[in-house]
């Protein structure tokens, strides 16, 4: 097939990030709550999967209709051409969901979507009866949602969040995604300081600095369709020579993580060395009541504990005290706070310049921004 229709899946809240993000690879798109949609070749399915930092997954779209009956559910599944994306030896488990549809019995619906591809496959594998599924893995899903029925092929296996440097992580790791997405939130740009005053296992540092020297998000690991046989490998091969030639290596970095825990510098500092940024990154132990800058129009950027467990709460108001007084003293910079922490703002000390709703896993959080004075303009030479 030339031309495949598209989504990128993202977590609520950040749609928009991943729709600049899949235009900045050059596809027009629309956007709807948690999905981005676009149309592509062969080389999207793979540019997207290397390179979008905020997406969850890349799908293919491969039918949406309306399913009010079992009935309707199964024609229109076997009318899709499932033997331009299935090869005859496919294993191709089906998943489902339903929301505020008349077909509500999941399992049920899984197995007629079954059903039907198969059906459609006797049809063109002439003289096959029975499928040994012992081939390349292809995971197609069918969400029905008010009776509208849209039926996708996984392309990117592992969610895009695994990024392949997590050596290790601490008991309650932000994901990568959502790393990235609040570092494109902020107003840091490369030739600025970042810090991490809660770095845990190092996830925002690393994050920023894949971001800072332009380092495709997906460069050091596999993805599902590239086991499949009609996407040539040289359609691969092409995307990770362009994602190499568009790092900056050489892009000189400031960027720091500390850490309260000196187990999770360590661990911090090992997930760096396995993302290939030895000596780009640093990490140290310090608590953030001690936290200080000589540089200036800097950016901070912290996932702290929200004290969300019984007896915390008294410790994280303490420690939320604490980073309001150190950052008080940072004129030029900007704090970045990401928090569950309902009266964040007054045990802080002061008042977000702005705040964006964001989703931490399940958890509704608020990103509080607190805007620093804006460096001078650089004079024409």
């Amino acid at each position: 097939m030339s031309d495949f229709h598209l989504i990128a899946t993202s977590a609520m809240g950040i749609e928009a990030l991943v729709a600049k993000e899949v235009r900045a690879l050059g596809y027009d798109c629309t956007v709807e709550n948690g999905k981005i949609e676009f149309s592509g070749d062969e080389s999207a399915i793979a540019r997207a999967n290397l390179w979008l930092r905020c997406a969850d997954r890349v799908k293919i779209k491969a039918a949406e209709f309306k399913a009010e009956t079992f009935d309707e559910l199964f024609e229109q599944t076997k009318a899709v051409p499932w033997e331009d994306y299935l090869p005859q030896d496919a294993e191709f488990p089906v998943t489902g969901k339903s929301v505020k549809s008349k077909l509500f019995s999941v399992p049920d619906c899984q197995a007629i979507v079954k059903k039907a591809i198969v059906e459609r496959l006797k049809s063109r594998y002439r003289g096959v009866s029975w499928f040994s599924e012992n081939g390349p893995l292809y995971k197609i899903e069918v969400a029905l949602l008010k009776d509208i029925a849209t039926i996708t092929i996984d392309t990117s296996g592992a969610g895009l969040h695994k990024r392949g440097y997590r050596a290790a992580q601490g008991q309650a790791p932000i994901k990568e995604t959502l790393a990235a997405a609040m570092i494109q939130l902020t107003n840091w740009h490369p030739d600025r300081p970042f810090r991490d005053p809660f770095c845990g296992s190092g996830t925002i540092p690393i994050e920023a600095a894949l971001i800072g020297q332009n380092i495709a998000p997906g460069f050091n690991r596999e993805f599902l369709s590239e086991t499949w046989p009609w996407m040539d490998e040289t359609v691969w091969r092409r995307a990770r020579e362009e994602a190499e030639d568009l790092a900056r290596y050489d892009q000189p970095l400031d960027i720091i993580g500390s850490d309260i825990d000196h187990k999770m510098v360590g661990i911090a500092q090992q997930n760096a060395d396995e993302a290939g940024l030895t000596g780009i990154v640093r990490f140290k132990q310090m608590q953030v009541a001690d936290f200080t800058a000589k540089e200036e129009y800097g950016v901070i950027l912290g996932n702290p504990p929200y004290g969300e467990r019984i007896g915390e709460r008294e410790e994280v108001e303490k420690m939320y005290r604490d980073m309001g007084r150190a950052f008080s003293k940072l004129k030029t910079w900007s704090v970045y706070i990401l928090t569950s922490f309902e009266n964040f703002e007054h045990v802080y000390g002061k008042k977000a310049t702005k705040k964006r709703k964001l989703y931490n896993g399940s958890i509704r959080t608020d990103l509080y921004q607190f805007w620093g004075l804006r460096p001078p303009r650089k004079k024409e030479e």
